[in-house]
């Protein structure tokens, strides 16, 4: 699935900016991944679970995950980015 359009919260735009720069490098890298196929392997795309059961996650290393939700057919809300924190 590809993505067109790409909103980001508040909470998402905060968190951004708190983040290193090599952090945010690979982020941008992910994200043109993610662009192109959602379900991309690299990303380890997965829906999830309890009270944020509407959203989703993908990883952009090892620590850094981005929660986001599906919109419409080919967009997206990025909620937030952070380490497992941000599932709290």
């Amino acid at each position: 699935m590809e993505i067109k359009k790409i909103y980001f919260t508040p909470t998402f735009q905060k968190s951004w900016k708190k983040l290193a720069k090599k952090v945010k490098e690979k982020a941008i890298k992910k994200e043109k991944i993610f662009r192109q196929d959602v379900f991309h392997p690299s990303l380890f795309t997965h829906k999830l679970k309890g009270e944020l059961k509407n959203y989703w996650s993908f990883s952009i290393d090892y620590h850094t995950r981005i929660v986001f939700r599906f919109l419409k057919k080919e967009e997206v809300l990025f909620v937030d980015i952070g380490s497992h924190e941000i599932y709290r």
